[in-house]
């Protein structure tokens, strides 16, 4: 487990879970011990230990992939909370979702306030959620580079996504992706615009990388 931010507000810890080391992230509001879980790709009991002297309100999913929800049936029979998705990958979770979220919905808990984002590419509900310069990703943006996509069409949503959804932000915005460690946006921008500035095959997807796709 690592605190990965720490403020007045909000604390969130980050804990690598699961056989692909995927990140679940637990944000519990400070004035109120209220927390919410994004994303449960496996030990469940790691998860809820952490959540004792916090009272969850919500599991989110990011996306349905399967290295995100090895833990959540688990999770949900055990804390029964709601579980919130986009609709559009709520057939492929193990696990009905009481709450579909859409693009602007805000998730309170405590004091804290969650906005929602709406970033298809990766799968096509993908979700990122933000409070303050904090912004959970899923996996639409890595250190690096985009989520990884299936087809060209794809690639061109998950593009169209981060231009109108995520690149906007601030500058200071740290990223915190589904695995892996942290970014600032303001590089990922920069990585970016490198790689609009260069052309590429009309058919690029899979694994891109902004300085050597």
């Amino acid at each position: 487990m690592t605190v990965v931010v720490k403020n007045d507000s909000i604390q969130i810890e980050r804990l690598e879970l699961g056989p692909f080391g995927t990140n679940t992230y637990i944000l519990i509001c400070q004035k109120t011990g209220d927390s919410v879980i994004v994303d449960a790709p496996g030990e469940a009991d790691k998860v809820l230990k952490r959540l004792e002297g916090t009272h969850p309100k919500y599991i989110l999913m990011t996306h349905s992939h399967m290295d995100h929800v090895g833990a959540l049936a688990d999770l949900k029979s055990t804390l029964k909370v709601p579980l919130a998705a986009h609709s559009a990958d709520a057939e492929s979770l193990p696990v009905k979702p009481e709450q579909f979220l859409k693009d602007g919905d805000v998730v309170s808990f405590g004091e804290v306030q969650l906005n929602v984002l709406y970033t298809p590419g990766h799968t096509p509900g993908s979700l990122c959620f933000l409070t303050g310069n904090n912004l959970i990703s899923g996996d639409t943006i890595f250190p690096g580079g985009p989520g990884k996509t299936w087809s060209p069409a794809d690639f061109k949503q998950i593009v169209e996504s981060l231009k109108t959804k995520i690149f906007i932000l601030p500058d200071e915005t740290e990223v915190f992706p589904g695995h892996g460690d942290s970014t600032i946006l303001k590089k990922e921008r920069q990585n970016f615009e490198m790689f609009s500035a260069k052309p590429h095959d009309p058919n690029l997807c899979g694994d891109v990388v902004w300085l050597s796709s």
